[in-house]
């Protein structure tokens, strides 16, 4: 967990993402790869909070309530760096199959999203 346990402690009332996850009644996995999704959304185009809502596969209102746990949208930015400082890092929260590539679970929760499967 310890990518963003330190951003946590200085923006918000959480010292790390199990706290956040337990407060959230969120598995901690699930609460970091939500983190790491919003992370990715707050620099691209589109509504930070479908986007990782998508990516993450959590319903829109529980990623709003982590946006608003972790400190709100003016946060992003620094969890943003986060993942841009340890890319390969972050890429493993998505990879689902453990293949080590991502490609292919993007490329899955792709098509769901579609209805193609």
């Amino acid at each position: 967990m310890g990518l963003f346990d330190g951003i946590l402690e200085k923006v918000s009332n959480h010292s790390d993402v199990g706290n956040l996850a337990n407060k959230m009644g969120l598995d901690p996995r699930v609460a970091e790869k939500a983190i790491a999704a919003l992370s990715i959304a707050h620099q691209q185009d589109g509504d930070t909070a479908e986007l990782a809502a998508e990516r993450s596969g959590l319903d829109l209102d529980t990623v709003k309530e982590i946006i608003a746990q972790i400190g709100g949208e003016g946060s992003l930015g620094q969890f943003a760096a986060a993942v841009a400082a340890d890319p390969a890092r972050v890429a493993r929260l998505f990879d689902k199959d453990g293949d080590g590539s991502v490609i292919d679970d993007l490329a899955g929760m792709a098509r769901g999203l579609s209805g193609k499967s």
